[in-house]
Parts: C-alpha cells; structure tokens; sequence
C-alpha cells in the first residue's frame, strides 16, 4: 500500500514539473507592430483602461485589444512592454502595482 502511495506522489510531482515546464517565457526577433485602434468610451464614471496585451497563442504572439476595468482603490495599471534581451524581445504584461 505504501508503495502505490509513493508512486502516486512520484507521479503528480512528475506531471506538475511538465506543467510548469510549458509555462516560459518566448522570445521572437522583432517586434510586432501595435495594432493602431480607437478606445471606446468609458462605460462608467472611473473606469480604468487597460492597454492591449499580447499573448502567446503556441505559434506567435497576438494581441488582445484593452478594455475598462473597474478601478482598484490605491492601485495603478502599468503597462505592460517589450524587453530587449540577448536571446531576442520578450513580452512583460502589465499589472496592478
């Protein structure tokens, strides 16, 4: 009994270490171009826009347009931005700081 236990733990630690592994940060050569698009109107008073971001989709990166948010007391949004590295640029999404 204990050894199909221990084999159970081996096993989920194995298939969460291939998980975390698919989760990276990807790099691309140039990059992309801001698709150039106008923001729509505040649906309510104090909403907060968000900027587009881009996601990798397993191939390439895509953008998803910005959108408004409801705002966050003491928080900001920064933007997120394109890192220059020695491997290529990579994207870094924004967040609430």
């Amino acid at each position: 009994m204990k050894t199909i236990s221990k084999l159970s733990v081996m096993a989920a630690l194995a298939a969460s270490l291939f998980m975390a592994s698919c989760a990276g940060t990807y790099y691309v050569y140039d990059r992309p171009l801001e698709p150039v698009y106008e923001r729509p109107v505040a649906p309510y008073g104090g909403a907060v826009w968000v900027e587009g971001e881009w996601n990798w989709n397993g191939a390439r990166y895509v953008f998803v347009r910005g959108h408004w948010e409801h705002a966050r007391p003491g928080r900001v949004w920064v933007r997120g931005e394109w890192m220059h590295t020695n491997r290529g640029y990579r994207w870094h999404r924004g967040y609430w700081r």
